[in-house]
């Protein structure tokens, strides 16, 4: 048998598109909780969480003995769009623990399995809804690599794949892009009231209210509700993509949340089921649901294994306040750590910001600096990625059922990590 460093076969015959094997090179074959274990039995700490999939940590026991009872019964696995028990019975705890509370009137529209599904059925029904073309979306944006999705994402290196012209996006600054003290918001309201401006009526406005792969920026509460107020005076829907901010991410079910704010169309994938088991959903405003039967289908829009997944997530960690409670101690020390950090080598010119357990650091004097650091953590038994335009920025997306003395722990190799760099 090969040992967990052999990727011969992988370096054979995978396609040169494979990514994250590049960064984390070895054959990882369990985990469990935050603890990934390669084929030699190596562990490795992971603040990776799966690019934010697995907010519950890997093999979580209460979501396996759910899928392993509902094996042994029979259920249905794969349902298209017919109505199942499972589904019924996550629709039903997910209007009982996260719609109703919040006030939320939104509809569940079941999309293929992965955010890039769930946006483009947004952006579709958007335009199918208001009649116009035109969206507007953000500088550092990532809304994923299918065509639509990708037309409303902003980094080069992934729009160059493309192959074709991304049109009908319009690309505007998000809060914070032109430093501070400046309300970038400004210029959308200039332009959509200025007839000379170029910038037709959009359908609609997609938005991150953290972004994640464009670098842990984070949307001040006032900047959404302004951007709320403009949309909604001019009958521009606003779209919040939740798919890596979402799912208690920032410390809330929802990133958006914070605003106060009620976008007409949510987009949630990633987490949602739980487990790490392919969903997504687009939540829509009654009046926004505008399909017919059959507009917009998917072969896999009913995985029935990870609405039993997600419905036990929900049940488990949703019915009271206790589980974010614990987010926000943990997001206390992660935080508390990284400032530390960044006051120690003030040389580099450290900037943290994120919210709950979603937070990065960046050096934008040292570009190269996060990957060395990533690199070398690795070495220390750490999976801990990127973000950023420049990769500048190291991404801190630990599972939020991490333990204390894990984030510690974590954190200490981080540090170890860059302290050896920046000898080296």
């Amino acid at each position: 048998m090969s040992g967990a460093h052999d990727l011969t076969t992988f370096d054979r015959r995978e396609s040169e598109v494979r990514g994250y094997v590049r960064a984390f090179p070895t054959v990882f074959d369990r985990a469990t909780g935050s603890t990934l274990i390669d084929a030699d039995g190596r562990e490795y700490l992971d603040f990776f969480a799966g690019a934010g999939v697995l907010n519950y940590g890997h093999n979580n026991p209460e979501f396996t003995r759910a899928l392993i009872a509902y094996l042994e019964h029979g259920g249905i696995i794969h349902g298209l769009d017919m109505a199942t028990s499972a589904k019924q019975a996550f629709i039903e705890a997910f209007e009982r623990l996260v719609l109703e509370p919040r006030g939320l009137d939104h509809k569940l529209q079941f999309t293929g399995p992965t955010g890039a599904n769930a946006v483009e059925a947004a952006l579709k029904v958007a335009r199918k809804a208001t009649g116009r073309s035109t969206v507007v979306a953000f500088t550092n944006a990532f809304h994923g690599l299918s065509l639509g999705g990708l037309a409303a994402t902003g980094n080069s290196h992934y729009r160059s794949g493309a192959g074709v012209g991304l049109d009908d996006v319009a690309r505007l600054p998000y809060d914070g892009y032109l430093g501070a003290g400046v309300d970038t918001l400004d210029l959308f309201e200039k332009m959509l009231d200025d007839p000379g401006s170029g910038l037709d009526l959009p359908a609609a406005v997609i938005v991150e209210a953290v972004q994640g792969e464009g670098g842990v920026n984070v949307a001040s509460p006032t900047w959404l509700q302004r951007l709320r107020a403009i949309t909604e005076e001019r009958g521009i829907l606003l779209i919040l993509d939740e798919i890596q901010a979402g799912i208690g991410r920032t410390g809330t079910f929802f990133a958006f949340e914070e605003s106060g704010i009620v976008p007409d169309i949510v987009t949630v994938s990633k987490s949602i089921s739980g487990s790490g088991l392919p969903m997504s959903l687009v939540m829509l405003r009654p009046a926004v649901d505008v399909w017919k039967p059959g507009q917009h289908t998917g072969t896999f829009r009913g995985n029935n294994l990870a609405f039993v997944s997600a419905r036990v997530a929900l049940e488990t960690y949703w019915a009271d306040d206790a589980f974010m409670h614990g987010v926000a101690a943990k997001s206390a020390i992660l935080r508390a750590e990284l400032e530390q950090i960044a006051a120690e080598h003030p040389e580099q010119g450290f900037v943290v910001r994120g919210r709950g357990l979603f937070y990065g650091i960046a050096c934008d004097a040292d570009r190269s600096l996060a990957a060395r650091v990533s690199k070398e953590a690795f070495t220390r038994g750490l999976v801990i990625e990127t973000s950023g335009a420049f990769d500048e920025v190291l991404k801190f997306l630990p599972s939020l059922t991490i333990t204390e003395e894990e984030l510690r722990r974590g954190l200490a190799i981080v540090r170890e990590s860059l302290d050896a760099v920046l000898a080296g």
